[in-house]
């Protein structure tokens, strides 16, 4: 049940059709991991926070730096040399008290990404580099559990929701690795495409509108403009293909 404090904090997003008190409760009730902290993680924790998701699970490895602090917004001067997860914690726990968070400073690899994602509702890839997204994949894919992707490069963003089972995957879209690299990034891109990401993840809880599913999402901040485009589920995936899940 919402408290009297909840249904004035939320008041505004719950008079959106389909939301309501019904769909505040579900996002008080859901369990969401974000695996990322950084410019991705950082809009989509403030506003899955600020949202009312009962339990958030934040998992990052890295220490803030000052290079960091153009785009990755939850964590700022006086943060630097410390966890990202316990900056993020700091913060996130001031914008709602109502919201528990759980942090986990860890480096996600094929040890460790199945148990630390397992027993939630959503796996919310907030990552800079393809090989762990594709272990997050295969943990959701594993748990049965949906996978809201995004990724960014300069002023261009990428973003996509799979449901395990019946969406196309990452692995369905990407190939190739590419090459390790430092690359660009303007901060407001990750804001943009979390924000997206936060989008999916409260309309997957709540059960409203269309998901962003078998299809690819292009942000081109450049030239200002979205581009979509149609993917479709490789029944050989070696993720979730028919040999996965037996059909």
């Amino acid at each position: 049940m919402l408290t009297p404090e909840e249904k004035l904090r939320y008041d505004r997003q719950m008079m959106i059709p389909g939301i309501g008190e019904a769909g505040q409760e579900k996002l008080k009730k859901a369990r969401v991991v974000i695996a990322g902290t950084g410019g991705l993680g950082s809009p989509i924790a403030l506003y899955l926070t600020a949202a009312g998701i009962g339990t958030l699970r934040i998992i990052d490895n890295d220490k803030v730096e000052l290079s960091n602090l153009n785009r990755q917004i939850l964590h700022w001067d006086k943060d630097i040399g410390r966890a990202k997860t316990a900056s993020a914690y700091d913060k996130l726990t001031k914008l709602n008290k109502n919201v528990t968070l759980e942090t986990i400073h860890i480096t996600i690899d094929e040890s460790n990404a199945s148990q630390i994602t397992e027993g939630f509702d959503v796996i919310v890839d907030a990552m800079d580099n393809l090989p762990t997204r594709f272990l997050l994949n295969k943990a959701a894919v594993k748990h049965q559990l949906p996978f809201i992707h995004g990724a960014v490069s300069g002023l261009e963003g990428r973003a996509m929701t799979v449901i395990p089972g019946k969406t196309a995957c990452i692995k369905c879209v990407y190939h190739a690795l590419p090459p390790a690299a430092k690359f660009p990034v303007l901060g407001t891109t990750p804001a943009v495409i979390g924000a997206i990401e936060a989008t999916e993840v409260i309309k997957y809880i709540t059960g409203i509108g269309t998901l962003l599913t078998d299809r690819l999402l292009i942000y081109d901040g450049l030239n200002m403009k979205f581009t979509e485009l149609k993917v479709t589920r490789n029944i050989n995936c070696e993720h979730c293909g028919g040999a996965v899940f037996g059909k």
